[in-house]
């Protein structure tokens, strides 16, 4: 029964689609001789009702189809467009950080010739090259030496107060001994009363000990210990070295227990002013 039935359909359906081709030819026959101009403008307008649907749907079939064979063809094109976008993409950040750099590098500069504690003395700026630190030792080199004026002992400091002391010259650079350094030891004052003690170094990026201060001194977190400038000192007097971040004592003890962090940014020097300055008298 389900062939018959199936059978049938098919029938059916070829008969229909013979009715409608024998419609057509006498549609187009009649159109052609200028005949029931009314009832085939009718006509034709229920055959593109009818059909709508379906060429709606091959479209859309079709369209993605059409789209697909256009990337293909031009997919080389496109590839090569995202190349070169991406190059100038590059290119534009790359300027943009260059610009960043350039900008840091001025303001560093600037920096160096606003310093107040100079009084005067000549100085040789210099760009740091290296940075060498291990658990205890701390120092950088720089790229101006003995051809620029540069001894051994001189002081070198930053934007914002001392970085060290230079301990190794030749003809085109220089070795400076950081302030943390554990070889490096700094006479410094503080407080209204002129205060003095010692700052040690302790390694890169631990905490300078401030010693030498006597028992129940009246001392402040965020107070800036300067070099002392006292006869024979390494260090002309005045220049900012460290800003205290801690203190604190016991009844037994010989002096109190200060930390202090130094004020320049050790680990961010990218240009020093060495002082052409010498404590032998």
């Amino acid at each position: 029964m389900p062939r018959r039935t199936r059978r049938a359909r098919r029938v059916r359906r070829g008969l229909t689609i013979g009715l409608l081709v024998v419609a057509s030819i006498a549609i187009i026959t009649l159109d052609y001789r200028g005949q029931a101009h009314g009832v085939i403008s009718g006509v034709k307008r229920d055959a593109h009702n009818a059909f709508a649907p379906i060429q709606r749907g091959v479209d859309a079939v079709a369209h993605p189809v059409g789209s697909f064979l256009s990337g293909a063809v031009h997919g080389g094109d496109l590839e090569a467009q995202n190349a070169k976008l991406r190059r100038e993409i590059g290119a534009l950040e790359q300027q943009t950080l260059m610009t960043q750099a350039t900008r840091n590098q001025l303001r560093a500069l600037q920096r160096l010739d606003q310093l107040p504690w100079l009084g005067g003395i000549p100085t040789v700026t210099a760009q740091v090259t290296a940075l060498n630190s291990s658990d205890f030792a701390a120092t950088v080199q720089l790229d101006k030496g003995s051809t620029n004026g540069v001894a051994l002992d001189m002081p070198v400091v930053g934007g914002a107060g001392l970085v060290g002391q230079v301990i190794e010259v030749w003809s085109s650079g220089c070795t400076v001994r950081l302030v943390t350094d554990v070889d490096s030891s700094i006479g410094v004052r503080f407080g209204s009363g002129g205060n003095l003690a010692l700052v040690e170094g302790s390694g890169l990026g631990r905490p300078l000990a401030v010693n030498l201060v006597a028992p129940g001194t009246a001392l402040h977190r965020g107070e800036i210990l300067t070099t002392s400038g006292l006869q024979h000192a390494q260090y002309p007097a005045d220049i900012p070295v460290a800003r205290i971040t801690s203190d604190s004592s016991t009844p037994s003890a010989t002096q109190e227990s200060v930390s202090a962090q130094p004020v320049a940014n050790l680990s961010d020097l990218e240009y020093v002013d060495v002082l052409q300055w010498s404590s032998a008298p």
